[in-house]
């Protein structure tokens, strides 16, 4: 090898060794300045603790998000069609309809507002009638309630916090009041039915658990005088966002196609909006903790000025210089992710296996803590984490090279 690439490689191999051997001396404990030490390792167990809390609270959101979809998905069902203006909906629509999309579930209905009276209590309800066997197709809460029984004429199917606030059982006497008049000597009153509790069933959401009714839809065709139209029907679909749109070129301007995200669109709008509204908080704590890895650099470099200078005027160059503190931050930051992970994994693993938070079932729909990290969230999270650190390291990697030579040298 000729002297010129020897001296080549001991220049680059030097090159490599300076920002390596500056990152470790200042990584060392400092007696003489130990509040720089206490600092770096505050900057590391802010960024730790901010990341894993984050990644927690998101994966919280998240799975309180998954779950409210699954349940409005159920009780409310994917895709709803009701009619408009003067048409009808028929069986000949349905079987039509069935030709038509054969990889998606019907089932017609018909609905109408009641009032369940038991001796001197009243409850507001609406009372759906089906075809209970194209119902269990598309409503796994009303399949698991029924299961192989069937609703005969004057059976009825209710919901779990309608029987628990009346008392009732299965087998016992439900009086229903409609909104249709009867006449009965000089004057009309509500008409009243008596059904037979069949069944009970069980959403883990108090509203339809009081308010859901079904009855068989030939049943409720005689109560209300219908002849063989239908009020709606409601559709199962794997894909409704895809389906919908199939479903309103086919059906044209003749019928309403509803969505179950548009039925409940400003509660899952203000789901959302909470959920940026918690990252970018919880990103500020990140923000802060990042402060430390600036105060503790700022204060590296105003302590050791006096080598810095030094080593410039030895012919280090201001890159190497500015690397050596911009490696040292992002070290500080990037252990402090890292450990965060692995904290919040832990924390995820320990929330999700035991029963450390119960839930109230009545109210959120389950009593287990839901926890759903997504992988978009989790690299949003750290993509967001190493722009902070990166941008907190680069402002004290940038005074370090403005060091004033001879002044230093000079005056320390």
């Amino acid at each position: 090898m000729s002297w010129k690439k020897r001296t080549k490689t001991r220049n680059f191999s030097l090159k490599k060794s300076i920002p390596r051997y500056l990152l470790f001396k200042y990584l060392r404990f400092d007696k003489e300045q130990p509040f720089i030490n206490l600092s770096m390792f505050l900057a590391f167990l802010g960024v730790c603790v901010g990341l894993c809390v984050l990644l927690v609270a998101m994966a919280i959101m998240n799975g309180f998000d998954k779950e409210f979809q699954k349940r409005f998905f159920v009780m409310n069902y994917p895709i709803t069609i009701i009619p408009k203006f003067y048409t009808k909906i028929d069986d000949s629509l349905v079987k039509e309809l069935k030709l038509k999309f054969p990889h998606l579930l019907f089932s017609p209905y018909i609905s109408t507002q009641v009032i369940a009276k038991e001796e001197n209590r009243f409850e507001g309800g609406i009372l759906f009638g089906v075809n209970f066997e194209e119902e269990k197709k598309i409503n796994d809460v009303v399949a698991h309630a029924l299961k192989d029984e069937n609703l005969q004429s004057f059976d009825i199917l209710i919901g779990s916090g309608l029987m628990a606030d009346f008392g009732l059982k299965k087998g016992d006497k439900l009086s229903l009041i409609f909104a249709n008049l009867s006449p009965s000597g000089f004057s009309l009153i509500p008409q009243t039915k008596r059904f037979d509790i069949k069944a009970h069933f069980s959403s883990n959401l108090a509203f339809y658990d009081k308010a859901y009714m079904y009855v068989n839809v030939d049943t409720l065709r005689k109560i209300l005088g219908y002849n063989q139209d239908y009020d709606g029907i409601h559709i199962y679909s794997k894909n409704a966002f895809e389906d919908i749109e199939k479903l309103r070129q086919y059906l044209k301007q003749d019928y309403i196609s509803i969505g179950w995200w548009e039925q409940n669109q400003n509660f899952f709008s203000a789901l959302e909006l909470e959920k940026r509204a918690l990252f970018i908080v919880l990103m500020l704590i990140i923000l802060v903790a990042s402060l430390n890895i600036v105060s503790s650099l700022l204060m590296i470099v105003m302590n050791r000025r006096s080598e810095i200078a030094l080593l410039l005027a030895l012919g280090t160059s201001k890159a190497e210089v500015k690397k050596s503190f911009f490696a040292l931050g992002m070290l500080i930051g990037g252990s402090g992710m890292i450990c965060g992970i692995i904290l919040a994994f832990i924390a995820l693993w320990i929330l999700g296996n035991f029963d450390i938070i119960h839930l109230p079932a009545d109210v959120y729909g389950t009593s287990k803590l839901p926890l759903d990290l997504s992988v978009l969230d989790f690299f949003l999270t750290l993509i967001g984490a190493l722009f902070i650190i990166a941008l907190s390291s680069f402002y004290p990697a940038k005074k370090a090279t403005e060091v004033n030579i001879l002044d230093t040298l000079r005056n320390e």
